[in-house]
């Protein structure tokens, strides 16, 4: 009898800058605090999926600058940038989409620059709406 794997879940990458900048709530106040406050809103995120994605998803929060003390939890891991969070976010999806098969990935922002990058790799991408209304 063959086995077969498993197909990972959808890995959910999330613009953690684009994400917390996108509502004018005060988050330049407390960047940090911030980012915490969007890492522990995604944790219902990774169980319960976002509309046309159904959980359990894989999510990982990219944060950068003064959130990048920002530690993970079970449900999302979070991944600092040392340098561009882009530029992070474009390693991630390029190493994801890179196994065989290829790895679904949706990215999660509203620059425009980086949606260009990813959907060039394969990924799909939505606004920061799509989990600040969960």
């Amino acid at each position: 009898m063959e086995q077969y794997e498993a197909t990972p879940p959808l890995l959910l990458v999330v613009d953690g800058a684009n994400v917390v900048g996108s509502v004018p709530d005060g988050w330049w106040r407390d960047r940090r605090g911030a980012a915490e406050r969007l890492r522990d809103s995604l944790v219902g995120v990774a169980g319960r999926g976002l509309p046309g994605h159904p959980g359990p998803l894989e999510v990982v929060l990219v944060v950068e600058g003064l959130a990048r003390g920002v530690t993970g939890v079970p449900e999302v891991r979070v991944v600092p940038a040392e340098g561009s969070g882009d530029d992070r976010i474009v390693e991630l999806v390029r190493e994801a989409r890179a196994g065989e098969p290829a790895r679904a990935c949706l990215v999660v922002t509203a620059d425009r620059e980086l949606r260009g990058r990813v959907t060039e790799l394969g990924a799909d991408v939505t606004g920061p709406r799509s989990v600040r209304d969960q």
